[in-house]
């Protein structure tokens, strides 16, 4: 817990506190320009915050007022992948709550595992499988944040999804909805897992956004999750998949992206 204080009194005292989160997944960047008169926090200067290294990802943090709400944006998150634990990983999350954060808002660069989607769709997360391995409660309870044993029947908001679904329908987005697989990572699923995530029920799959939604439900903040499909997965079209397509992709769909957030946002 004091590390966590830590970390929120040093970027309260820089930047007050926030209503709502969001995360910026890969080939999602730009976002954060939309705050009004925005505070800029490289995450080398936060108290115990890890260093996100993956290219595409700014490795800061936006605080400002935008549409009428006070906003805090992570322009780049951390992953399992990158040898961090997962507790640090979420750490982010237990800053944002203690900041004030009620509402988060999660993005991602995704595989479609399911045959219908198209390189450039959006997909409201509606449920997860964890396929990482681990779980970032695992360990002594933080029983100041939440309980033992979090529920998570509803760990995407119901009514955060409505609202997505509305707007999106509004704004004439084709805005998908499915199962996110989280793998650890790095490698790209194999044409196996592929096949297997899908029989399972996946529609998508990546290597974020899982761990998060457990910690933020651990803490009592709604959680949306929308995920931007930048290839399909591996064996489903029997090309191979890179990191700059993903990238690309992810810069392809941040217009609808901004204008979709947008409307959410307003209606938070």
């Amino acid at each position: 817990m004091q590390k966590y204080k830590q970390a929120a009194d040093y970027i309260e005292k820089l930047a007050g506190k926030a209503e709502i989160g969001l995360v910026l997944g890969s080939g999602l960047g730009g976002y954060e320009q939309r705050l009004e008169k925005p505070v800029f926090i490289p995450y080398k200067d936060i108290p115990g915050f890890p260093i996100s290294t993956v290219q595409g990802h700014k490795g800061q943090l936006a605080i400002g007022n935008y549409l009428g709400k006070k906003i805090i944006i992570l322009c780049g998150r951390f992953h399992y992948y990158e040898g961090y634990s997962l507790q640090e990983v979420t750490m982010y999350v237990r800053v944002m709550k203690l900041l004030g954060v009620k509402t988060l808002l999660l993005s991602n660069a995704a595989g479609g595992v399911n045959r219908s989607f198209n390189p450039g769709d959006l997909m409201l997360i509606k449920d997860y499988i964890n396929l990482s391995g681990n779980n970032p409660l695992i360990g002594k309870n933080e029983d100041d944040f939440g309980p033992r044993f979090p529920d998570m029947t509803n760990a995407f908001d119901s009514s955060l999804r409505g609202i997505a679904k509305e707007q999106a329908a509004k704004l004439g987005i084709n805005l998908k909805e499915g199962v996110y697989a989280q793998f650890s990572g790095p490698s790209y699923e194999s044409p196996a897992e592929i096949k297997m995530a899908g029989i399972l029920g996946a529609d998508a799959v990546g290597m974020s956004t899982v761990p998060e939604t457990i910690v933020a439900r651990h803490c009592g903040i709604r959680v949306l999750g929308i995920s931007a499909i930048t290839n399909m997965a591996a064996g489903i079209t029997g090309q191979a998949i890179s990191h700059k397509e993903v990238m690309d992709t992810g810069k392809q769909v941040t217009e609808s992206f901004s204008k979709l957030m947008d409307a959410i946002i307003e209606k938070i």
